[in-house]
């Protein structure tokens, strides 16, 4: 079960955070930067991204508690968000929609684009938070999968650090076809994966 948990929830984190995806993003905010200053700013974003999806995981559950919101309900409401973005993945508008953040955050001369647009929205935004939490639900409380759950967090969130590290070779090396043909075929992925949850939840609350 441990492993079966893990292979779902870093096939999930991966696909939504794409750390490959990211790499001409990562160039673009830090046009003009040191290598020094480069590997500083990747840094720091994969340790506030990662901050953010750990914090999830670790309340999500009694977030949703809180709010009332049962884990179906949630399921549901997440696997059609991802869905979403897996929607405007192998369309291409997702990489549109990264260029357009990273044009404001150079336009806006924001001061740390760690954290902005870096580690929010791009690398934990809303479909990562959504896939965290829903990989928390199913974690539920046993301390265990919560704890590969981190494990996955912490994996994913070192792949984009690498994935910055190296980022002009990678750009260099697949190239805009590269990108795109990637882009799709991780939309596809994490689309099966959005509709499968949804599944989950709808079985849940359906009478047996």
């Amino acid at each position: 079960m441990p492993l079966t948990y893990f292979v779902s929830a870093l096939v999930t984190l991966i696909v939504v955070v794409d750390p490959v995806g990211l790499v001409p993003t990562f160039l673009a905010v830090t046009h003009g930067s040191s290598h020094e200053e480069r590997r500083g700013i990747a840094a720091r974003a994969c340790l506030i991204a990662g901050a953010i999806l750990a914090g999830t995981a670790l309340v999500g559950n009694w977030l949703l508690g809180v709010l009332s919101i049962t884990i179906p309900a949630f399921r549901i409401a997440g696997g059609l968000l991802l869905f979403s973005v897996a929607y405007e993945m192998v369309l291409g508008m997702r990489i549109g929609r990264q260029s357009k953040q990273a044009e404001d955050a150079i336009e806006e001369r924001c001061s740390d684009v760690a954290a902005f647009p870096l580690a929010i929205p791009l690398m934990a935004g809303p479909g990562a938070i959504t896939a965290t939490l829903l990989l928390a639900g199913q974690a539920r409380t046993d301390p265990l999968l919560l704890a590969v759950l981190l494990g996955t967090v912490l994996f994913a969130m070192a792949a984009c650090l690498v994935a910055f590290f190296v980022g002009t070779q990678i750009d260099r090396l697949l190239g805009i076809t590269g990108n795109v043909v990637l882009s799709r075929l991780l939309g596809v992925l994490l689309a099966a994966l959005a509709v499968q949850f949804t599944i989950d939840g709808v079985r849940a609350v359906l009478p047996s």
